[in-house]
């Protein structure tokens, strides 16, 4: 299961730090992935990072510069932090656990966190 938190209302050029907690073990061998679903829009890709030290990353071109994914084997959890955000990163924030990281995209599995909405507006 993905328990993911850290969503609420934030101004713009705020920032907050998403969460994504997994159960189970070997949370190390597996690549994660943050996505994203604006309303009437469909589900994006905004982060993946690699396994083991997760020391490859790749971004949406929207989030480069601004959102850090970042992994704590330790802690069985993904973060994403948030940074400069904007009013068009409002959207309901999902956990991917296990998919594919190659090049520059990241497939994703079929197992979901339950999503946590994040609303960047004054």
């Amino acid at each position: 299961q993905l328990q993911a938190s850290g969503g609420g209302l934030v101004q713009p050029g705020g920032s907050l730090r998403l969460s994504c907690a997994a159960s189970g073990s070997d949370f190390s061998l597996y690549s994660m992935g943050w996505y994203r679903q604006a309303p009437g829009s469909q589900r994006e890709l905004v982060a993946g990072i690699s396994d083991g030290s997760g020391s490859r990353a790749i971004y949406a071109d929207s989030v480069k510069g601004r959102f850090t994914i970042s992994r704590d084997n330790a802690e069985n959890t993904v973060h994403l932090q948030m940074n400069s955000l904007k009013p068009e990163d409002t959207a309901v924030y999902y956990c991917n656990h296990g998919g594919a990281l190659w090049n520059s995209q990241y497939d994703p599995s079929t197992l979901w966190g339950q999503g946590t909405l994040v609303t960047v507006s004054s």
